[in-house]
C-alpha cells in the first residue's frame, strides 16, 4: 500500500477531493495526477481535537486495517481516510460496513 506522506499532496486531497461521509469515518477522494501512475494511494488522518497521541495512533491503526480489507487503495485514486470520534468507539464490523458503504458511492459516481 503506498501511503501519502507529503503534508502538500494531503492539502491538495483535502482542497480538490470530493468528501463521502458516515457516522465512523470521512473518505476524501480525488484521482491520481499523472506524475504517480495509475497506482492508488492512501493517507491515514485523525485530528489532535478528538484525542491524544494513544486514541490518534489506535485510530489510524483500524483506519490502515479498514482499507486493506474494503480493498484499497483503489488504481488512479488518493484517497484521504479521516477519523471521526467513533472510528475507535464503534464495533470494527460497523465501520468496516460503512466504510464499504462510502468506497461504493465514490466507485459509482466516478463512472
Amino acid at each position: 500500500m503506498e501511503i501519502i506522506k507529503s503534508s502538500t499532496e494531503i492539502s491538495h486531497v483535502f482542497a480538490q477531493g470530493k468528501r463521502f461521509g458516515a457516522s465512523a469515518i470521512t473518505l476524501l477522494v480525488v484521482q491520481n495526477n499523472a506524475q504517480h501512475g495509475s497506482q492508488g494511494r492512501a493517507a491515514f488522518v485523525a485530528g489532535k481535537k478528538l484525542g491524544n497521541a494513544v486514541w490518534r495512533n489506535r485510530a489510524k491503526r483500524r483506519m490502515r486495517a479498514v482499507c486493506r480489507d474494503v480493498g484499497g487503495p483503489w488504481p488512479g485514486y488518493d484517497v484521504v481516510f479521516l477519523a471521526k470520534r467513533a472510528t475507535t468507539e464503534q464495533e470494527y464490523s460497523k465501520v468496516v460496513r460503512a466504510c464499504r458503504k462510502l468506497v461504493t458511492r465514490f466507485l459509482e459516481e466516478s463512472r
